[in-house]
């Protein structure tokens, strides 16, 4: 007689592969979202968003780069040292970021010093580089806070504790930045490596943080440059040998007169040691202008002194 559980026991037995099956698939369906939150993709902010965020630096650097153009384009003495002043406080004390030899190793890599998210200083690396295109080496004359800085400490110093360099000497002198510059960058090439820059910058200074190695450094360098006007910037700054060189290709060069060719007031006159033998020497010249300020003046430079003569003795 048969039993009559057994179809039961079959059916049973029969639907245990498909609730090992339910199982396995319960196991891996995701959990259900109780709180039924929208998934959202993170977008990265437009170009015209990080300029709003950052509207403070674009304005305080396109003011600070008017007042400067608007001083060396007037040759105004007055707005000049203002020009200096807002260097040292604003570039140096209060943004901390100047151009520097690692942005020119950077750039022969690729690395450019220009980001969305540093508008300011990406405005200040194209206005150092447009400006020496089109003039020369203004960045160095007028923008850097560094330089800025030892030109001020210049016109409080008393001249009579300046020591004047011998022409033989200075012109020797003024290849040791462009030995210091080549270096850097091979060295770099080499290994890569480029944290070196302290060593043979001072700029770093306006973030005031050093080790006491450094500080005693550039301590010194700020008093020797009590001594020998604008010693850094003429005889070591790789950055301004590499300004200095592109300054070489500059449009608007300085305008020179015929009698220039055998006058020396403006060579005796340059701070800079950039006029050698009647010959202005582009890589050397800051676009300080004094000379350009000596060529309008009709009581000091020959050209006029000549012209006014030359007049007088037409009509008598």
């Amino acid at each position: 007689m048969k039993s009559r559980a057994a179809p039961s026991v079959r059916m049973a037995f029969s639907l245990i592969p498909w609730l090992g099956v339910s199982r396995v698939l319960a196991q891996e369906a995701p959990a259900a979202d109780l709180w039924n939150f929208e998934e959202f993709e993170e977008v990265d902010p437009t170009f015209l968003q990080l300029a709003a965020d950052q509207t403070q630096d674009i304005v305080l650097f396109a003011a600070f780069a008017t007042i400067a153009m608007v001083s060396f384009l007037k040759k105004n003495k007055p707005l000049k040292y203002l020009t200096l002043i807002l260097s040292v406080a604003y570039l140096g004390i209060y943004q901390s970021h100047l151009l520097s030899i690692t942005n020119v190793m950077g750039s022969l890599t690729g690395t450019l010093p220009l980001h969305a998210e540093t508008i300011g200083f990406s405005l200040l690396a194209i206005f150092g580089v447009v400006t020496t295109v089109i003039w020369g080496r203004v960045y160095c004359g007028r923008i850097c806070a560094f330089g800025a800085l030892t030109q001020l400490i210049d016109a409080i110093v008393p001249a009579r504790f300046q020591l004047k360099i011998p022409a033989v000497l200075e012109r020797r002198a003024s290849y040791i930045k462009y030995a210091i510059l080549f270096g850097a960058i091979g060295y770099y090439l080499l290994t890569d490596e480029n944290s070196f820059y302290r060593y043979i910058e001072p700029f770093w200074m306006f973030s005031f943080e050093a080790s006491t190695l450094l500080w005693v450094g550039v301590g010194l360098l700020l008093v020797a440059s009590v001594f020998v006007r604008n010693l850094y910037c003429r005889f070591l700054c790789p950055l301004g040998a590499a300004l200095g060189l592109v300054s070489a290709l500059s449009v608007f060069k300085i305008k020179r007169w015929s009698e220039c060719s055998s006058c020396a007031v403006c060579e005796n006159t340059c701070e800079w040691g950039a006029i050698r033998q009647r010959k202005i020497i582009m890589p050397e010249c800051v676009r300080c202008d004094d000379c350009k300020i000596l060529y309008a003046s009709k009581t000091r430079c020959p050209h006029w002194l000549l012209k006014a003569k030359n007049k007088r003795l037409r009509i008598s």
